[in-house]
């Protein structure tokens, strides 16, 4: 409760919030889609009564609606009266009606009709989507009715894109549904309980100003239920059972009861299907996901899976003006990767290649809880508590065989790692909001710990036989090492912002801020040699790779930040701050410290400018600090890895990153189109690279790191959606360009690799009826780098897909599906690299039972069986080449059953 005594003597009232003008617009159409012309449409609100006429193209409009209560009513001779309540978010200010079909009829009737619509609201930071305006199948969920939204992808492993950002946490009602995990909400939540989806642009809480800040926003996906679905029991049963021993079973139950929830899941598969995805543990190699693989149809986890999962979330108010959710969830996961992979190191007239054959497992046990605390005091100040806690305990056995070669020595051998981890980890944040009575000023004050601590056990055998041709006579040799490391690490950390925020006039605020970050961090290792102490027949430790080593950040700025707002249409911001830095690195077995001082001097600007009701522009310039890690500092000579010895270099200075970047965003509400665009430019002084040198005669090569300072990225993305002909077929296209201008030392040489990555995706989703619906895509990949050092070097790397999906209603009761991709790869340096593997899928699904909560599916995943060749992973950096290709789930077959549950109280309120 420090926050809560700190700001006890401040006063206070709350500031009123006032209702600002809507424009309100739509469309009146016939009963075959014609827009009719003529259309009398009357609306009324607790401030107004205003009548409007639709025009030739059957369009209507609003401007400058008060009051709240909003009601429209439309009317024509020869046509049924339709009388619709507008319900909105008080924060939207433009708001797209639905799509109004007035019915024709022979005399003239009273009543109200409901019809399909397409509502769209925009409002700044918020894009929400009325899901009443699509047509989903009964009982689905959620996963399947996102995909039917225009700027909403979905992937296989369930990773939801909103224009073309990941999702990275969701919300029912305002609240974090299990901890904000994506997965659990889209792969529970029944489509047909939904109201609206509302996807926010957020960022953290205690920024008080979005103006003066650099972090960048992420997405949140709100879930906002319907009135009759505020109070309901509903869940799930699935069981099912396939070829070469696949099987799936999970459970569900649900409770929403006016504002209190609560929710048990629960799952085990070794289909690679999860139920958790925020926190959990990722299979060994799992790649990042890519918005250019949604439509693959392929698994995209590398390696199989046996996954068991549990989890249970509760919200509630426990009074009037107090808000309480927590959330559990445990999931184990084993994973079991084999692969090959090869790493080509050029120097100077000499080339070193590794080339690994291996195989991986990882058996990873992940419990979290989170909870959150909100108040709201009798002065409308806010305090809120946010604990989260997480254990992790990981088992990896990790066997490789490997040729290492150079143009004079070969060696061959295998190398064995076994290592056992547990990491507990505990972050609280406590934020209290103080209100005034003068509008316009803010008080917030945030505190943010961290306790973090690592031990971990770690079993390493390296043995390989070495030959030197050059001789006449070659020499071979043998070399083993065998060490025992127990390494225990610790990370705290504690964050301390203030915020004042003063308004000196209508148009002017001026923010006063101040933040604090101190984190400790301290490293064990001691390392014993097993091979020498069966020799000697004592434990026998190497002094030169034990490690005492404490290690402290400290940064603090200082910040005054001045915005303008001369209307509702622009606004403003310049600020300035003062941000002094420091690094303290100790040995204390040496008794030597390291210490870096720096003071940043960060400049910040930029404005928003709403150019109309349908387009805005935004610029920012962000200035922020990266601190090196301990791998990066550690001063010690890390020869675990015989073939590759790391040394830590406890001099490194802190980054500092410049960015500027530039947002267009455009909503065509008359067409239903949607664009955004965005170009940024980043700079980072300082920048830790890697400082390499080989060896000289053998193929162990040697890395440390560097600061250094000429490294920049550029980055443009745009991403369009619109419906063509009619809102039943719906278009997506987006495309990114990125290029770096990355470095690194190689053998005491600067050394450039730059490298542009260009993407396209299009999507083309057709809807027919309730009876058919289908999609197309494809989208292309280029990766080309190249690198100056020890001679130019270029590789270009292709990838096109092309995929086709489609799926038929065959009556009430039985649907088919079937799915297919093709992938065209060409150019990279591997040949296991370049393969184009076809993907099948196909399913078929029967419903049955009262109002159909029984489903039964058979279904046939990589009908070809070469989705297990397709883990292939590039990357090029330094003088480095590295491509490797992990093992997949391949083909199966599988029959499963779903149940589902609902129950309505018997006395609704």
């Amino acid at each position: 409760m420090i926050a809560t005594l700190f700001f006890m003597g401040l006063g206070s009232v709350g500031a009123k919030a006032q209702t600002e003008p809507r424009q309100i617009q739509g469309f009146v159409v016939d009963s075959i889609g014609t827009r009719l012309k003529g259309v009398t449409i009357r609306l009324t609100s607790t401030s107004d009564t205003i009548t409007a006429i639709s025009s030739n193209a059957g369009y209507y409009r609003f401007k400058d609606v008060k009051g709240t209560d909003i009601r429209v009513f439309y009317s024509m001779l020869g046509y049924q009266s339709v009388n619709r309540a507008l319900s909105s978010p008080k924060s939207s200010s433009f708001i797209v009606m639905p799509n109004v079909v007035l019915r024709s009829q022979s005399s003239l009737l009273e009543g109200v009709y409901v019809v399909k619509t397409i509502p769209v609201v925009y409002a700044g930071d918020t894009i929400q989507y009325n899901m009443d305006a699509f047509t989903f199948r009964a009982n689905s969920l959620l996963e399947e009715a996102l995909k039917q939204l225009p700027g909403i992808q979905v992937s296989r492993d369930g990773t939801v894109y909103a224009q073309g950002k990941p999702i990275s946490s969701v919300q029912v009602d305002g609240r974090k549904f299990f901890g904000g995990d994506v997965l659990t909400a889209t792969r529970n939540l029944p489509a047909d309980f939904i109201k609206s989806i509302q996807i926010l642009n957020h960022r953290d809480a205690y920024i008080t100003d979005r103006s003066f800040t650099t972090e960048e926003p992420e997405k949140i996906l709100n879930i906002v239920l319907k009135e009759d679905s505020k109070r309901i029991s509903f869940g799930q049963l699935t069981a099912g059972g396939g070829t070469r021993e696949r099987y799936i079973g999970s459970a569900g139950l649900n409770r929403f009861n006016d504002g209190q929830e609560f929710s048990v899941v629960g799952s085990m598969n070794n289909t690679n299907t999860s139920l958790f995805s925020f926190g959990s543990p990722t299979g060994v190699g799992e790649r990042e996901k890519s918005l250019l693989d949604i439509n693959d149809f392929a698994d995209p986890t590398d390696g199989l899976n046996n996954i068991k999962s549990l989890g249970f979330s509760f919200s509630d108010n426990l009074a009037d003006q107090t808000q309480f959710n927590a959330s559990y969830s445990f999931t184990r996961k084993k994973n079991f990767t084999e692969g090959n992979s090869i790493l080509q190191s050029d120097y100077f007239r000499n080339r070193i290649s590794n080339e690994e054959k291996y195989d991986v497992t990882n058996d990873d046990n992940f419990h979290r809880f989170t909870a959150e605390l909100k108040h709201r005091f009798k002065n409308h100040d806010v305090l809120e508590i946010k604990p989260v806690f997480s254990y992790s305990r990981v088992y990896v056995w990790n066997n490789r065989k490997r040729h290492v070669n150079n143009n004079r020595v070969t060696n061959r051998g295998t190398y064995q790692d076994s290592s056992y981890q547990k990491n507990p980890n505990l972050d609280v944040n406590i934020q209290y909001a103080k209100a005034f009575q003068k509008p316009g000023r803010k008080l917030l004050g945030n505190v943010s710990l961290n306790f973090n601590s690592q031990r971990k056990l770690e079993d390493v055998f390296d043995r390989y036989i070495s030959v030197d041709s050059m001789p006449v006579d070659p020499i071979q040799s043998l070399y083993e090492q065998r060490y025992f490391i127990q390494q225990r690490n610790g990370t705290d950390g504690i964050r301390a912002a203030m915020s004042f925020v003063e308004p000196f006039s209508e148009r002017s605020t001026l923010e006063f801020s101040y933040n604090y970050e101190l984190t400790d961090m301290t490293t064990q290792r001691i390392v014993e040699d097993k091979l020498k102490s069966e020799e000697l027949g004592y434990f026998f430790y190497v002094d030169s790779l034990g490690v005492n080593y404490n290690y402290r950040f400290r940064n603090s700025r200082m910040g005054l930040n001045y915005q303008y707002t001369p209307n509702k249409a622009f606004k403003a911001n310049i600020g300035f701050g003062v941000q002094p830095v420091r690094l303290t690195g100790f040995l204390p077995r040496e008794d030597m410290q390291y210490t870096y001082e720096n003071v940043n001097l960060v400049p910040t600007a930029g404005f928003k400018w709403r150019l109309n009701e349908e387009t805005d522009w935004s610029v920012d310039y962000m200035g922020k600090n990266n601190q090196p890690n301990l791998l990066h500092i550690i001063p010690v000579r890390d020869n675990s890895n015989s073939q590759n010895i790391i040394v830590g270099n406890p001099e490194l200075k802190a980054e500092f990153s410049n960015r500027i970047s530039t947002t267009l965003r455009k909503f065509v509400t008359s067409k239903g189109q949607y664009l955004e665009t965005n170009f940024a430019y980043n700079y980072v002084a300082n920048k830790i690279v890697s400082d390499k040198n080989a060896v000289s005669g053998s193929t162990i090569q040697e890395t440390t790191f560097k600061n250094t300072d000429g490294y920049y990225d550029i980055k443009w993305y745009y991403l369009f959606n619109t419906p063509l002909f009619n809102e039943n077929v719906q278009l997506d296209i987006s495309g990114n360009t990125d290029y770096y201008n990355n470095l690194s030392y190689v053998n005491d040489q600067r050394n450039t690799t730059q490298q542009f990555i260009y993407s396209q995706s299009a999507q083309l989703r057709y809807t027919w009826s309730d009876y058919f619906e289908s999609m197309f895509n494809a989208n292309y990949l280029l990766n080309k780098a190249s690198y100056t050092w020890p001679y130019p070097t270029k590789i270009t790397g292709q990838s096109l897909l092309a995929s086709v999906a489609t799926k038929g209603y065959l009556g009430d009761h039985i649907t088919l599906g079937a799915e297919m991709s093709q992938r065209f790869n060409s150019g990279y340096a591997s040949s296991f690299m370049n393969i184009n593997p076809t993907i099948i899928n196909a399913y078929l699904e029967f419903s049955f039972l009262h109002n159909k909560r029984a489903l039964l599916r058979l279904q046939g995943f990589d009908l070809l069986d070469q989705n297990k060749n397709m883990g292939t992973y590039s990357e090029y950096i330094g003088n480095d080449v590295y491509e490797a290709r992990n093992n997949r789930l391949g083909r199966y077959f599988m029959v499963t059953l779903n149940l589902r549950l609902q129950k309505y109280p018997k006395n609704k309120k």
